[in-house]
């Protein structure tokens, strides 16, 4: 009977192991079930992510991908009526910038330029970034570019052959009417500056290199090795004395008496015309247009230069200078023509091929309204005869009729130059032009000068 009874309870036992167990093993199987699934559903998640980001464009944030389809939207339609705001509020401020959003602010085309825009061969220095003024915001909302996304749809889809280069000639025209604007204001506050004190009587000698076309009432001073020479043949075609740019021969424009100059009138007439023609100026690197005049007076054959100012600089500065060389002038050495640039007891005078501009033209007395550069000497001045309602078919030659083989002076050229001086005969040469340099913005032209 005990037997039955201790195996009775022994089974009993294994019954109870047998449950146990069998409890065990749902929550052990179920444990790993769930762990399996979670795995599963973030390897799932991983590589939906991984594939978003690749079609993502270079550089872009994928965590903007919402943000990213508004910004792009304010975009399309930033030039609609009451977009102004959306314009300002875009415009991250210092320390958000890249945190709100991977896109830049919107800015205006035309105002997208800067030290090239001025253009790298000008060498014009940064006049920092260009504000939008109420002026400009005028000027674009007022645009035919601007109206046209105000209409309708089919009239917008009707004119999309053309929207390119009406954006580019609008862009264009506010980009030369800011830089005028610039260079104006800052030949402005040099002469405030640095000439205080000079007298403001209008002397006939102050307006002797300006030249007049009455018919479309321009005054064009001469600065010579700026494009002058292309200047008057533009002149002389304003005044109808000739029908194209490419009729008129180099002795033409210079030696044939074809254009008046201020001086000639009388000063009734000439205060009249500075009061109401549009005076123009053009200038260029004061250094490369020193090179320029010495290459074209000096290593060329000339019966005026050689005579005049190659005898007496070869006499002055030549150390048992030939009896040839004394008797043509020819040959003069860049640097000889540097000593005599910079002596202040001259064996002869100034000339205008290498006489500073704010000399010249007097531009802190008479007040350009317009000042180009011959840097950017073609889309300046087609712009400028635009201005003036020049005949449509007169556009600026850019032919070069004197000594047409020769290479024109360019950067390269005017370093090779001035290399064959010491560092204080360039600094003195670049000293004698400081008030070009400031009043018209041209940087440094070399490393060493301070």
């Amino acid at each position: 009977m005990l037997l039955v009874d201790c195996k009775l309870l022994e089974v009993l036992r294994g019954r109870r192991r047998i449950r146990a167990v069998a409890m065990k093993l749902p929550c052990f199987f179920w444990f790993f079930l769930l762990f399996g699934a979670g795995g599963l559903v973030l390897f799932i998640h991983l590589q939906d992510l991984s594939e978003m980001v690749q079609h993502q464009g270079p550089g872009m944030k994928f965590r903007a991908t919402a943000r990213q389809t508004r910004e792009e939207m304010c975009s399309q339609y930033s030039e609609a009526p009451g977009s102004e705001s959306i314009r300002r509020s875009r415009v991250n401020t210092p320390g958000q910038e890249g945190a709100s959003s991977p896109i830049s602010p919107m800015q205006f085309p035309a105002f997208e330029w800067g030290g090239q825009a001025a253009t790298p061969g000008s060498r014009e220095q940064d006049m920092g970034s260009p504000r939008v003024t109420k002026r400009h915001r005028k000027l674009l909302k007022t645009s035919p570019v601007v109206r046209s996304h105000q209409n309708s749809s089919s009239s917008s889809s009707s004119s999309s052959s053309k929207p390119s280069f009406v954006i580019s000639a609008q862009e264009s025209w506010s980009r030369l009417l800011h830089i005028q604007e610039a260079r104006r204001q800052l030949m402005k506050e040099v002469c405030a500056k640095y000439r205080s004190n000079i007298s403001r009587t209008i002397t006939p000698h102050h307006v002797s290199r300006i030249y007049v076309e009455d018919k479309y009432k321009l005054l064009y001073c001469e600065v010579p090795k700026a494009g002058c020479s292309n200047w008057k043949r533009i002149l002389m075609v304003l005044a109808g004395l000739a029908s194209s740019t490419h009729d008129i021969k180099h002795d033409a424009v210079h030696y044939g008496n074809h254009l008046k100059r201020l001086d000639s009138f009388d000063r009734q007439g000439i205060t009249r015309r500075l009061d109401t023609y549009t005076k123009v100026l053009f200038v260029r690197e004061p250094l490369e247009r020193l090179v320029s005049a010495f290459r074209d007076k000096f290593e060329s054959p000339n019966s005026y230069y050689h005579p005049v100012f190659g005898k007496p600089i070869i006499s002055k500065y030549r150390v048992n200078a030939s009896k040839a060389a004394l008797k043509t002038g020819s040959g003069v050495t860049f640097r000889e023509f540097t000593q005599y640039l910079l002596d202040v007891h001259r064996p002869v005078g100034m000339d205008i091929h290498w006489e500073p501009v704010s000399q010249l033209c007097s531009p802190c007395l008479l007040d350009y309204d317009f000042i180009g550069k011959f840097e950017t000497m073609e889309e300046e001045a087609n712009f400028l005869l635009k201005q003036i309602g020049a005949p449509k078919n007169l556009t600026f030659p850019t032919f070069k009729d004197r000594n047409p083989k020769a290479a024109r002076t360019s950067t390269h050229i005017t370093q090779h130059y001035f290399a064959q001086l010491n560092a204080s005969e360039r600094q003195r040469a670049y000293d004698f032009y400081y008030m070009d340099y400031l009043m018209f913005n041209y940087s440094k032209p070399l490393k060493d000068l301070y």
